[in-house]
């Protein structure tokens, strides 16, 4: 009972347009993210294939359902491993050695603490 009383005490202090406006927020999120995933799983694709299809038509071939191409597992696997190997190569090998060298720098009034301090005693 106590918890409870806890809660509603917490709970009590909302508003209830507070309420209202976080609830219409997270559905307006939710709502944006069904939309990209439908346009992404179903649009997508779709204009994909009219591109390609215009495609084909213009280089005076037609493309039919029979001349996708399917990947086997194999093929994904080699090229991934090619694009691995490929982009390891790019990177420079490095000695990761870390040095801290103390450098000794000449006075300068510009790095001079005292001159930045305010006197303000009269």
């Amino acid at each position: 009972m106590s918890t409870l009383l806890s809660l509603s005490g917490i709970f009590g202090s909302i508003d209830k347009q507070a309420a209202v406006i976080v609830l219409i927020g997270y559905m307006i999120v939710f709502l944006a993210l069904v939309i990209l995933y439908l346009v992404f799983r179903y649009l997508m694709p779709w204009l994909f294939k009219i591109k390609l299809y215009r495609r084909a038509a213009k280089e005076g071939r037609a493309l039919d359902d029979s001349e996708k191409q399917v990947l086997t597992g194999e093929v994904n696997a080699a090229i991934a491993t090619a694009l691995y190997l490929y982009y390891d190569e790019i990177h420079d090998y490095e000695s990761n050695i870390i040095t801290i060298r103390k450098v000794s720098r000449s006075y300068s009034p510009w790095n001079s603490k005292l001159y930045n301090m305010r006197n303000l005693e009269r």
